[in-house]
């Protein structure tokens, strides 16, 4: 999370009232911080701080943030309490809130999407393009889900994630907006119902912040691993990113992992291969014949096409059999690139040598040779 002149990327949580009600505390409202530990200690696991904000509107919101060592998960819990003499019924709200610039130093030869994504069993992951917000309406409706009893909102970008997580049957409403020049928001609102005078209720959320790390967040909430950005080759990428697992699970080292994929692919395809060199052979052998067919009926073109369409039939060679099998398996390969573009496990993993990590370019360019100056740029690697 951020908040420079660069880079605005905030989580974000407050009250809203009910329609014709004051304003409650929120995002905006200081807090103050209750004395008591703010350092994981050593020999500590957990560590709580709290914080509280003045009565605004007859109400007081307290926000308590559960850190656990090694995780990226923060738990998050608000103590809403009515100190004035009528009842109210506030909402929460969740966001999270960013600009819309792309991370720096990404490439416009490779890039994973960047913005906001709200899962829901019904529509299932939606991801919203900045754009798509910033052209919208104001009374538009938008396109995504607006309201269910399950699911999330995330903030998404190359190798990280936010992400506001609810327990099920808890009804929620979806919304995306923008907030100022450049800057986005997706959310939830949840009500609270009715709390009466002198009377509190709490709230428990969960915000994670970390890594796509595919297994870890698939545990975390229903869908939430979808956030890792395949493109148009999910259904072939998440295979490919199984057996990249298990055979770093053997061999120890991503760079032997992606070399030993590529070994098992290029096994799985050699039928394939095979048949296309076979077929290529053919055309090469044919080739002085189709040659002199061509330079003999030049001037008559429909006469010189049936007559290789004949030399083809009996020598038994299909023209396209040495492309059709490449073809074949580009998907694959194309599905094998979006999945190391894609998973932070590449981020500083090393391989061999002068490779000391392996989402970054080649620094002597013997590996990837750079395209452009601008393919030679490295995606970002900032953190979240």
């Amino acid at each position: 999370f951020d908040r420079t002149a660069q880079r605005v990327y905030l989580a974000q949580a407050g009250l809203i009232a009910a329609p014709g009600g004051m304003a409650l505390p929120n995002h905006l409202t200081a807090m103050r911080w209750v004395p008591g530990e703010r350092e994981l200690k050593d020999g500590s696991d957990e560590l709580k701080v709290r914080f509280e904000s003045p009565e605004v509107g007859g109400a007081t919101l307290s926000k308590t943030y559960t850190f656990k060592r090694n995780s990226y998960v923060v738990g998050v819990e608000l103590e809403v309490t009515n100190v004035s003499a009528a009842p109210i019924a506030p909402q929460v709200y969740l966001q999270l809130v960013r600009d819309g610039n792309a991370p720096v130093g990404e490439s416009s030869f490779y890039f994973t999407f960047t913005g906001p994504a709200i899962y829901d069993d019904a529509d299932k992951f939606k991801k919203i393009d900045f754009k798509a917000i910033e052209k919208r309406g104001a009374n538009e409706k938008p396109d995504h889900a607006t309201s269910a009893d399950n699911g999330w909102v995330a903030m998404v970008q190359h190798y990280f994630t936010s992400a506001w997580l609810l327990p099920e049957k808890v009804q929620r409403e979806f919304f995306t907006r923008k907030v100022d020049t450049n800057l986005y928001a997706v959310g939830m609102i949840v009500p609270l119902g009715t709390i009466d005078a002198g009377a509190g209720k709490s709230f428990a959320t969960t915000l994670f912040v970390g890594p796509q790390e595919e297994n870890h967040l698939a545990e975390l909430a229903p869908g939430l691993e979808l956030v890792k950005d395949y493109g148009w080759f999910t259904i072939l990428a998440k295979p490919l990113f199984w057996l990249l697992t298990q055979l770093y699970a053997v061999l120890g080292n991503w760079g032997w992992a992606i070399v030993a994929l590529v070994v098992l692919l290029k096994i799985a395809f050699y039928w394939l291969n095979a048949s296309a060199y076979r077929s290529m052979a053919k055309m090469k052998a044919i080739n002085p014949k189709v040659m002199a067919l061509r330079e003999r009926l030049k001037d008559k073109p429909q006469e010189m096409q049936q007559e290789m369409m004949r030399i083809y039939r009996e020598e038994k060679v299909n023209p396209l059999g040495g492309c059709l099998p490449i073809f074949a398996q580009m998907p694959f390969f194309i599905a094998l690139y979006w999945v190391l573009l894609s998973s932070v496990e590449m981020r500083n993993a090393p391989w061999i040598l002068w490779i000391h990590d392996l989402s970054q370019p080649d620094p002597y360019f013997i590996l990837n040779p750079p395209l452009s100056r601008e393919s030679a740029t490295p995606p970002s690697t900032n953190s979240a």
